[in-house]
């Protein structure tokens, strides 16, 4: 789990919490730490196959990411990590000789100007970028990483859909994400932070969207809400440590 973050989405409310939401954890975990208990439980778990480095912050903004995935990388379990882009292009070629296998980047719009109400500010490089230069800034390097990524990996694109705000667009990102996402992944809003006064989408709108990306990408349908510390199947909502 990587707790520190460089941008600041307005759907986003990363706590310590015992709820069942995204962003949600108990507790941070140091790698040799996580390590451990990673093993632990996909060796009493046998069907657990895949070891995941994600939230509540952004994994490439957290240098225990890098030396998590080095403590990992002559073992046969696979990989991945989720990301939501701003350092993807610096820090690909790191990633694949440290044999990670498969990447998510979330990406909601391939517009600045759409981009502009979805994130409050980016911080790329010891400055802070607000409004449409920090919207320009973060799909300029999403979209960079994206290329660059699809090379070496599997790569899954996760699209948060936010009624009113890029529900209309969706089929624009599927479009542009083709040739380099293996499959797409459309998630309702959940409510939270700036955002909490908006109503998730209808599962009619969810089906919709999805229904006009398909015809582009792949989708996935099976997704369900889960927290930074989620372990197991989907279906059992269980933490990592419930499993200890």
């Amino acid at each position: 789990m990587a707790p520190r973050c460089n941008i600041q989405c307005n759907y986003c409310l990363r706590t310590t919490t015992n709820e069942h939401k995204p962003g949600a954890y108990e507790t941070i975990l140091k790698p040799i730490e996580a390590v451990r208990i990673a093993r632990e439980i996909l060796k009493n778990n046998s069907y657990i196959k895949v070891i995941g480095i994600a939230g509540p912050g952004e994994p490439l903004y957290n240098c225990e990411t890098f030396e998590t995935l080095r403590l990992l990388k002559d073992t046969k379990y696979i990989k991945c990590l989720c990301t939501n882009g701003l350092l993807l292009p610096k820090k690909v070629y790191k990633l694949k000789d440290l044999g990670l296998e498969f990447l998510t980047i979330t990406i909601n719009s391939i517009d600045p100007e759409i981009a502009t109400e979805i994130y409050s500010f980016v911080e790329f490089e010891g400055e802070r970028f607000e409004g449409l230069d920090a919207a320009e800034l973060l799909v300029q390097n999403q979209l960079k990483g994206l290329r660059l990524a699809s090379k070496f990996m599997i790569v899954k694109v996760n699209t948060v859909l936010i009624p009113g705000v890029n529900d209309e667009h969706i089929v624009e990102i599927a479009k542009k994400i083709r040739n380099y996402a293996y499959v797409q992944n459309v998630i309702p809003l959940i409510p939270q932070y700036k955002f909490s006064n908006l109503k998730p989408p209808s599962m009619e709108l969810l089906r919709e969207v999805r229904e006009k990306c398909s015809k582009y990408v792949k989708q996935i349908y099976h997704c369900a809400m889960c927290r930074a510390d989620s372990a197991g199947r989907l279906y059992e909502r269980k933490t990592l440590f419930q499993f200890l």
